[in-house]
């Protein structure tokens, strides 16, 4: 007999804290509340193009830039010189662009020609990449660059007569094999990367 009592007792208790579990939760469940909400952000547009053109990739040939009426049907001949541009156009981006300008599948370079940026010359086109970094910042208010990249073929290169008839004989040898000379222009575009304040 007592130990049936001590089952009921038992039984009780166990039955009494399932219900005071229930009761309680409950009333905690009754202080919970849910807040329900929505996240949003406008991303940034993106608009990077080069000469006009969507495509990073554009090849170039000199004789079409040739600024020199003494040499027929525009071809490229100690002596001669013109220039290209490349131009990087931001408009509608809303956020900085570095760029970058480099060159690709160059062909059949005379030795003695030359470029030109800023004032400076440069004997080939890997020496003169280096130079064709930027950022467009994107509080800009212009956000188009043109960068004029001049080229020359000088009529006789060298500081000594020696020098100079070695060069001549130079460019008269490759002026009878090189038949095109052209390369690629790859520019690219990215982000800027953002800095906390």
């Amino acid at each position: 007999m007592i130990k049936r009592r001590k089952i009921v007792l038992l039984v009780i208790a166990i039955l009494f804290a399932i219900i005071l579990s229930f009761i309680g939760g409950n009333v905690f469940a009754k202080y919970m509340s849910k807040v329900e909400g929505q996240g949003s952000a406008d991303i940034a547009s993106w608009k990077f193009k080069v000469n006009e053109n969507e495509e990073k990739l554009q090849k170039i040939f000199l004789e079409s830039t040739i600024d020199n009426e003494t040499v027929s049907n525009n071809k490229v001949a100690p002596g001669t010189e013109g220039s290209f541009q490349i131009k990087l156009d931001a408009t509608g981006t809303e956020v900085g662009i570095n760029y970058k300008i480099s060159f690709e599948n160059e062909t059949q370079k005379p030795t003695n020609l030359m470029f030109i940026y800023q004032g400076n010359n440069y004997s080939s086109i890997k020496e003169l990449e280096k130079t064709l970094t930027g950022t467009i910042n994107a509080k800009e208010v212009e956000k188009t660059k043109v960068i004029e990249i001049g080229w020359k073929w000088p009529y006789e290169t060298g500081e000594t007569l020696e020098a100079i008839l070695k060069n001549d004989e130079i460019d008269t040898k490759e002026a009878q094999n090189i038949s095109t000379y052209s390369f690629d222009i790859i520019v690219s575009g990215t982000q800027v990367q953002p800095q906390n304040s």
